[in-house]
């Protein structure tokens, strides 16, 4: 699996060392606001989130979460991926994004989520996106637009309000 984005980032799959940069973004509540319950992780949530990261990955190499690496000093930023969903009993293709507090506002997650969809779409041939946002989340929300996706409904997801964003 290669993944190249727009520019400034590599990607790559988790690993045990990375274990201590996923700590830290589960762990800060600005991080996790809109993460499920939005409330933060210790380091044993942490770990078991890294175990569920791990068996996405058995889904194929393709999927799953990845580490996003700066090209210029090597140095993680955040996550993204294509990671398989049941969604109202429909098997989904959902792309997340992820990226680390001290890096927002730069447009990595854009660059990353851009490169996921082309990713999916050209060399795996899937033909439906989708993004589920919760309602607040409006940055996230300008990054589905960005890449092409629109508000396709709005649901409770693990008692949760949430936003569809889909791309076909």
């Amino acid at each position: 699996m290669q993944i190249y984005t727009e520019r400034r980032l590599d990607v790559r799959s988790y690993e045990d060392e990375d274990m201590d940069f996923l700590a830290g973004m589960l762990s800060d509540p600005q991080m996790v606001r809109y993460i499920g319950e939005g409330t933060p992780k210790n380091k044993d949530e942490a770990k078991d989130f890294l175990q569920w990261i791990y068996r996405t990955y058995e889904h194929g190499e393709d999927m799953g979460f990845k580490v996003l690496v700066r090209k210029e000093d090597n140095v993680p930023v955040g996550h993204a991926g294509l990671v398989p969903r049941e969604l109202d009993g429909a098997e989904e293709i959902e792309i997340g994004y992820w990226i680390a507090r001290d890096y927002w506002g730069q447009g990595y997650a854009t660059e990353a989520a851009k490169a996921f969809l082309d990713y999916g779409h050209y060399q795996l041939g899937i033909k439906r996106f989708i993004a589920i946002i919760q309602p607040a989340n409006m940055a996230s929300r300008h990054v589905a637009q960005k890449i092409g996706m629109h508000l396709e409904k709005r649901m409770v997801l693990a008692g949760q309000e949430v936003y569809v964003y889909a791309k076909d």
